[in-house]
């Protein structure tokens, strides 16, 4: 009896028709990250329990419902990174480079959270994200967006919208608080359970909610941005007008509030209507008290990160690679000269597929199948001769040449 396999939910195989899009979205990101001097790091999938709780916050939905943690044979208590910012935070004190001036970063690679699946959100999902160490805007903070736009743009990724918006600092969001708490009290009864939890624990995430009653009951709710501190709104004034000179487009969203403790000030998001509620594609803000919290020197700073399966639903299903060459031997005695033959061709960075040995039809069928753009034939009478039989599947037109001609004649 065969023994069925199970999938987990919300986890899902990148096949190739998936990586093929994922790569052009990461190969965009590198291009456009260069341009800004943001260098690539590797960090790890596993980190500290402890990293996460002490950075994003105990009472966060990632720490007390999502993140997939674990004590191992050692006694660690473990986790798989749910997001990247607190590891390249880690990696940033660890490597001892907190007078080593600006460090400008970007990575990729899989994130962790057990959320409920829905389309564009898994449990497993890849991320590409981008932190800037020691920058203290607001023109770090417009060069950062302007880059986000850059790339989304430099994708090809139409009807997106950034919008910003300010979380003020520890002198005056303490006071938004107590003035959000205070308004939320009197809406209790219009708010949906999960928001009447959040109240205490993290009162600003009710801003975020998704649920209709809950932001009708919000319309008069006061706004961040009205209750800045002096410092904070000439920065949110500075953001503004630099993206308005860099003609980056923007609108102000005061219900942004980002579901992380450790943000402070900018906050955005770039948001589309074509994934239905999970619109948000890209998001970041700056975290300038979150060095300090896990242990190193005052330091400011600012990223953002993106899904990349999101990404990717926005982009035309990318084309299979194009194989140059398909390579049909013409007897069994032939296949090491075919094999040596295919190996040359690669080694003239082409794409080669070698249909093996056999009846000549089915390696035509195959070569077809492959959508090869050329044909080299070997046969006894090409072997000997030192030519190949090569033909254009586009024209139908065939000729024995040498390899060196073969070559010309497919480079175009």
């Amino acid at each position: 009896m065969a023994v069925q396999l199970k999938s987990i939910r919300g986890v899902h195989d990148g096949l190739p028709q998936d990586v093929r899009q994922w790569q052009q979205v990461e190969q965009r990101a590198r291009a456009i990250f260069k341009r800004y001097a943001f260098e690539e790091v590797r960090l790890p999938i596993l980190e500290p329990t402890e990293l996460f709780v002490r950075s994003i916050g105990e009472a966060t939905d990632i720490v007390s419902k999502e993140m997939y943690h674990f004590v191992d044979q050692g006694g660690d208590d473990l986790c798989l990174r749910p997001e990247g910012t607190a590891g390249a935070v880690r990696a940033f004190l660890q490597a001892g480079l907190t007078r080593a001036g600006a460090q400008r970063w970007f990575y990729a690679g899989p994130m962790f959270r057990r959320e409920r699946p829905q389309k564009g959100r898994l449990r497993q999902f890849q991320q590409i994200g981008v932190e800037w160490f020691g920058g203290e805007g607001p023109s770090e903070d417009i060069e950062l967006l302007a880059m986000a736009a850059a790339f989304l743009e430099d994708l090809g990724i139409s009807q997106v919208r950034m919008e910003i918006n300010s979380l003020g600092c520890q002198q005056c969001r303490p006071l938004y608080r107590d003035l959000l708490v205070k308004f939320l009290t009197t809406q209790h009864a219009n708010l949906c359970e999960t928001c009447c939890e959040r109240m205490d624990k993290n009162p600003l995430r009710v801003l975020d909610c998704k649920i209709a009653s809950c932001q009708n009951a919000l319309t008069d709710a006061p706004e961040m941005v009205a209750h800045l501190c002096e410092g904070c709104d000439q920065h949110f004034t500075g953001l503004k007008s630099g993206l308005d000179a860099l003609k980056v487009p923007y609108r102000v969203n005061p219900r942004i509030v980002r579901g992380l403790d450790y943000y402070n000030r900018t906050a955005f998001e770039a948001v589309t209507d074509q994934l239905g509620s999970q619109g948000t594609v890209l998001a970041g803000g700056r975290y300038d008290g979150l060095v300090a919290e896990l242990g190193g020197e005052a330091t400011p700073a600012i990223g953002f990160a993106m899904g990349v399966e999101r990404l990717a639903m926005l982009l035309p299903e990318a084309e299979s690679a194009s194989v140059d060459v398909a390579v049909i031997t013409m007897g069994d005695a032939l296949l090491n000269h075919s094999l040596n033959l295919a190996q040359q061709l690669r080694h003239a960075d082409l794409c080669v597929v070698h249909c093996g040995l056999g009846n000549s039809k089915k390696q035509f069928k195959r070569a077809n199948r492959e959508q090869a753009r050329f044909v080299v034939v070997i046969g006894e009478s090409e072997a000997a001769q030192g030519l190949i039989s090569l033909k254009n599947m586009a024209t139908g037109e065939q000729q024995q040449i040498t390899l060196e001609a073969a070559l010309q004649v497919i480079a175009g």
